[in-house]
């Protein structure tokens, strides 16, 4: 069975008022795929913190009021996704952050699914990772 890591940006696409953008209708089909068993998701703990960020920043912007976005995030909550504690990689992270001059939150998604072997997807691209010799 596939297996992926996805990052914030796909999750967020699966709840409105980002649910009408572009890539949109990639995400919920990861969705779909998932909760109908085709394939495994995984996601750092951190996805859950973006994505109420997303939504408060939505709000702000008046794109959603606070009532939707305290509902979009209970449902990302209900899904029960598998989470990976981030404190158990963030040596790796770092790591990966420093060398490619990236985020640590994004070096992050990158790291766990070095350490996990799985594809990882973003809303803007897909690619495999690999553990090169300076993450071994």
């Amino acid at each position: 069975m596939k297996a992926f890591i996805v990052d914030s940006s796909v999750a967020a696409k699966w709840l409105p008022p980002l649910s009408n953008e572009p890539l949109a209708s990639e995400a919920r089909g990861l969705l779909a795929d998932w909760t109908r068993g085709k394939i495994e998701l995984s996601v750092p703990d951190l996805l859950l913190i973006e994505v109420a960020n997303v939504r408060w920043k939505a709000t702000r912007a008046g794109r959603c009021k606070a009532a939707e976005a305290r509902a979009a995030l209970k449902i990302l909550i209900s899904y029960d996704l598998p989470v990976a504690v981030s404190a158990t990689f963030l040596g790796m992270t770092l790591r990966i952050a420093i060398a490619y001059e990236r985020t640590v939150c994004d070096s992050l998604y990158v790291a766990l699914a070095v350490q996990s072997g799985r594809e990882l997807i973003a809303a803007t691209r897909s690619w495999r990772t690999r553990s090169p010799p300076i993450f071994q």
